[in-house]
């Protein structure tokens, strides 16, 4: 007999089906039980007689087991069906009488603290709402790959060992890599861009990246999932700003359909795009803050977490958007390959994309031509020679370009309005967890 899943289970009305799953909860009545079996797909509820139950121990919850039964309409019941069991047998019984906190209530919540959420992770997950999280993110991965495929975006696969830092030597984690010094990739950016030039003009890749910060907040990892993107032959940021647009809409979109069940549990609702997303350069953010909410900066400052906040706010209240486009950074506050403005070379042609109060993307136009970035690599203290595998291309008629990275846990966590990124990471390392 082949195994069917719960959500399946209503299109067999009358059939005998084989079932497999976890207890998830029991309620005993006198003679028999209703009984909640789980699996990947969702909850139905099964009706088994005493004399059909192995042994006592094989209605505790989170035991494995296999049900046999007939399955019978009920509107009431999880999926509109309901399975009255005739044969049950263990797989794999849980030898704990309990979970390290409760997994099971009716509403889905976990009472239990972060910290103790992520030092049992894998147990966690067998709550509905913790492992809605993945389901869902798991279409904001597909999304973004399915929409730039049919853009004539090109996927690779880039080092994750390297020779030297993207973002001039900062925040590394150094490898010993045999005889001499490595280090874990903070960014796949040189490598993105050297194949936007070796002709596939159109890039992306989604993978793990590495930052060494010393901030352990809420909003930070050191082994994040980053969504990158590079395109060539584009007319400045603002083509790259077009395309992060038309993406989220497709995305956005997809969620809003592909995991309403899930998006549910956490009220959240995916905003609509609709193509466009509104742009402001930085310094006229920070003059609406400063007369709005008498929020002031020094000059060559970067927004705070507060400021990322309240200027979304006044996106949402003053532009009808929950994201907003923050352009214009200053040449100090961003990375040497980042194209200078031509029309004040102290501010570049970059931005951020800021979503309910979190920078969720960075991005902008590459400086293309050669010499201009040896140049940019020698005001920051490096020598162009140890940058030379990434400049070669360069020297090739590289056209202009332009990408962008989304972390993919930052996204997720804004989508679903959790309050700490690492919720949205399976396995989170920060600046104190290794394990599990």
């Amino acid at each position: 007999m082949e195994r069917v899943l719960t959500r399946d289970a209503a299109s067999h009305i009358g059939e005998r089906i084989l079932l497999a799953g976890w207890i998830h909860r029991v309620r005993g009545m006198k003679g028999f039980s209703f009984l909640i079996l789980r699996d990947r797909a969702g909850l139905l509820q099964c009706v088994v007689d005493d004399s059909v139950v192995p042994e006592p121990l094989a209605l505790r919850n989170e035991t494995a087991v296999e049900l046999v039964g007939t399955v019978k309409e009920d509107k009431r019941a999880p999926q509109g069906a309901e399975v009255t069991v005739e044969k049950m047998r263990v797989v794999a019984p849980c030898l704990e009488e309990r979970p390290p906190f409760e997994l099971n209530l009716k509403n889905h919540e976990v009472t239990a603290a972060l910290d103790v959420i992520l030092e049992h992770r894998p147990v966690s997950l067998r709550n509905e709402k913790l492992r809605a999280v993945f389901k869902i993110q798991n279409e904001i991965a597909w999304a973004f790959r399915t929409y730039l495929r049919e853009q004539g975006f090109a996927e690779i696969r880039t080092p994750k060992i390297v020779a030297s830092g993207t973002e001039g030597g900062t925040a590394l984690f150094k490898l010993e890599y045999f005889e001499r010094e490595a280090f874990l990739a903070q960014s796949p950016q040189f490598y993105k861009q050297m194949l936007v030039g070796a002709g596939f003009e159109r890039v992306y890749e989604t993978g793990f990246v590495y930052r060494a910060e010393e901030h352990n907040t809420a909003r930070h990892l050191n082994e994040y999932y980053s969504m990158d993107l590079e395109m060539g032959f584009i007319r400045d940021e603002q083509d790259v700003m077009d395309t992060e647009a038309g993406l989220l809409t497709f995305l956005f979109d997809h969620i809003r359909e592909a995991c309403a069940e899930d998006l549910a549990l956490f009220g959240a609702t995916p905003p609509s795009v609709g193509g466009k997303i509104p742009r402001l350069r930085l310094d006229e953010a920070k003059k609406t803050l400063a007369g709005r909410y008498d929020k002031r900066y020094p000059e060559g400052e970067d927004l705070d977490p507060e400021g990322e906040r309240l200027i979304c706010r006044w996106a949402q209240e003053e532009l009808g958007s929950e994201l907003v486009f923050l352009t214009h950074y200053p040449v100090a506050k961003r990375p040497m390959y980042t194209m200078p403005d031509s029309d004040d070379p102290m501010l570049t042609r970059s931005f951020d994309l800021i979503y309910k109060g979190l920078e969720i993307t960075t991005g902008g136009q590459r400086i293309n031509d050669h010499d201009q970035l040896a140049e940019s690599i020698s005001r920051r203290g490096l020598d162009p020679k140890d940058f030379d595998f990434y400049l070669e291309i360069f020297r090739y008629g590289m056209p202009p370009h332009g990408g962008l990275a989304i972390g993919l846990e930052r996204i997720t966590a804004q989508l679903l309005g959790l309050t700490n990124v690492r919720e949205a990471s399976f396995f989170p390392r920060d600046r104190t967890r290794i394990t599990p």
